[in-house]
């Protein structure tokens, strides 16, 4: 493991990553929270649509040693930032596909027990092309920053009869240090749905 972090637990701090401006990323809080409702194992098989700086397939990648994480960026250079994230921490069981969800998930390697959708477009069609692949006892993981994606996830969890359906919408605060000061600084909030396929 990379000497970056040296630890077992999941939560690394923001500012190991390698980051490209505009580039969304899963704030440290935010992304212990989205690992618990995944409920990873060490040999499970997770696709990350939508992987942005690849924090969430770094940290998947620590935590199942004898998994496969699939990390998919429709963009040349971010998908490119993923791979410096992997590299910054050693990691070898993360592969990065260069594509567009939902066209690209029928070529996907393997079959995932785990899937981590971030809220974007066409999230509909994402959703419910994602679900045809995810194994049976499987769990999806879907994240929303808008009313427009919370109501979109909610409608497809419906048609698709997802089970055991879990939401939250966290509030966290970060202490920072302005000026001669120490306040606290909210993080954009975001809605996290969960729930498994059943037969």
């Amino acid at each position: 493991m990379s000497s970056l972090w040296p630890y077992i637990t999941p939560g690394i701090p923001d500012h190991l990553f390698e980051q490209l401006p505009g580039i969304p990323m899963s704030k440290r809080e935010v992304r212990l929270l989205l690992l618990g409702y995944l409920r990873l194992k060490t040999n499970s098989v997770l696709w990350d649509i939508g992987a942005g700086t690849g924090t969430i397939a770094v940290e998947a990648g620590l935590l199942c040693p004898s998994g496969k994480i699939v990390a998919v960026e429709r963009d040349e250079e971010v998908a490119n930032l993923i791979r410096k994230n992997c590299d910054r921490f050693n990691i070898k069981n993360v592969e990065v596909i260069e594509g567009s969800a939902p066209s690209c998930l029928a070529e996907l390697p393997y079959q995932p027990d785990c899937i981590f959708i971030e809220g974007g477009r066409p999230l509909r069609d994402v959703l419910r092309e994602a679900w045809r692949h995810l194994q049976i006892s499987g769990r999806l993981v879907v994240t929303a920053g808008n009313l427009e994606n919370l109501y979109a996830i909610s409608e497809c969890f419906a048609e698709l009869q997802v089970r055991n359906i879990e939401m939250a919408q966290p509030t966290v605060n970060r202490l920072e240090t302005r000026g001669s000061h120490q306040i606290f600084t909210a993080i954009d909030p975001i809605f996290v749905l969960s729930g498994e396929k059943l037969e």
